[in-house]
């Protein structure tokens, strides 16, 4: 008789603990872009194009990035991977305080690009460093269930950035709450840096031809196709482009959805923004648990197919119908950024690590899609603009109906 897998081991409890924190503190740093993107708009008079380069800044790291963090990873192991994202992230927060100063877009945006260089570096590291902590037929699982608590952080985020930061917007013209808000994050970050440096990192497990040593560094092992002969693997870094370029836009103008079709106050739509985090957050477990009876692979297809039928109803603009739609994009959107990211490394062996940095790399998607989208919004209004994800919806639902398979 076969016993199933465990989800993970007793030894990797406090390291999966760990770990997974830190997926919420980089949903944390990705859904406040969306929040300075409302507020530069407000405060600094840039169009809702030009607003949209706070996504290029953010997404535009991950692609310049993921590669350096890959090899770093590879070379110094998890830990240190780890280490040196967060210590990026905390610098780049600590520099919005000459930003805020000089009242400056483009330094804004530099800090950003240094943030997001961190957390370029965690999302390389922590996905295969989740995938590790047990057997690689749970993978999925884990994955999933620490994109959970990203989702935790990605509703933390708005909230913490509608109260702080759009309460006042417009009133004053002030950065000073961007200034005090991004001290106390970078201060966040610091210790958390530090407690991370005492973990005791145990011997890891990937699967049967990848070990480990008890330093976290991959053992050589022989295999016998090339990275980029692997199709499923192709096929996930299209599909991550593509989904984050989709999860980009969606975010980016919410709030001026909320606002400008609802007719919300600019902090009311912030909350609403958090409020489909709540949906995604509840997308991520739902789906961590359906996967135990549904193939990830299939799951992410309809949820593909569920997201091309929801941008048809928010681009109709039809009041409440549309914007509960919008609220639904992320319930339905949970999923696919852990389960591409999963299925693309499945079966890859030692290829894994850099494996993780392409796929992290696709994600710079993100950073041109809502400079489109913003296009589209200032020449035909922001319904119109959500026409546009039904592209990106498509590519992932071929990946999950077909391309995902691992090719002998």
């Amino acid at each position: 008789m076969t016993t199933k897998p465990k989800f993970t081991e007793k030894k990797y409890l406090v390291t999966l603990l760990c770990v997974t924190t830190l997926f919420m503190l980089w949903g944390v740093a990705i859904t406040m872009g969306d929040v300075l993107n409302k507020h530069f708009q407000n405060v600094l008079g840039v169009s809702k194009s030009e607003s949209g380069l706070v996504q290029f800044s953010i997404f535009g790291a991950y692609a310049i990035m993921g590669i350096p963090a890959g090899l770093f990873m590879k070379r110094f192991g998890y830990k240190n991977g780890v280490l040196l994202g967060l210590s990026l992230y905390a610098i780049g927060a600590f520099l919005f305080v000459p930003a805020a100063n000089a009242e400056s877009f483009n330094y804004f945006r530099i800090a950003l690009f240094i943030l997001a260089c961190g957390l370029a570096t965690l999302e390389t590291v922590a996905h295969p460093f989740v995938a590790a902590l047990g057997k690689q037929q749970t993978s999925d699982q884990r994955i999933n269930f620490a994109q959970s608590f990203n989702g935790l952080g990605t509703i933390i985020g708005p909230v913490i950035g509608s109260y702080f930061i759009l309460r006042g917007s417009g009133v004053d013209g002030s950065l000073d709450s961007v200034k005090t808000l991004y001290i106390v994050i970078g201060c966040v970050i610091a210790v958390f840096a530090i407690v991370f440096s005492t973990l005791k990192i145990p011997a890891l497990e990937t699967d049967s031809t990848q070990l480990t040593h008890s330093d976290d560094t991959v053992k050589p092992t022989n295999v016998k196709k090339k990275l980029f002969q692997h199709r499923h693997f192709k096929w996930a870094i299209a599909a991550q482009f593509f989904n984050a370029a989709a999860q980009g836009g969606t975010w980016a103008f919410f709030i001026n959805y909320g606002h400008e079709i609802m007719g919300f106050s600019d902090e009311l739509a912030g909350y609403y923004f958090a409020l489909s985090m709540v949906f995604m957050t509840i997308g991520r477990f739902a789906g961590t648990f359906l996967m135990k009876y549904i193939a990830a692979n299939k799951l992410l297809a309809i949820f593909a197919f569920a997201n091309i039928v929801m941008c048809i109803i928010i681009g109709g603009a039809w009041g409440w119908p549309s914007f509960v739609a919008l609220l639904m994009l992320n319930f339905f959107f949970s999923i696919m950024f852990p389960t591409i990211f999963s299925l693309g490394l499945k079966d890859l062996g030692t290829h894994t690590q850099q494996a993780s940095s392409f796929i992290v790399m696709g994600v710079v998607g993100a950073a041109f899609f809502p400079y489109f989208m913003g296009t589209l919004a200032d020449q035909y209004g922001i319904s119109k603009a959500y026409y546009l994800p039904i592209i990106c919806y498509f590519i992932i639902f071929l990946f999950g109906s077909r391309f995902y398979k691992v090719k002998g």
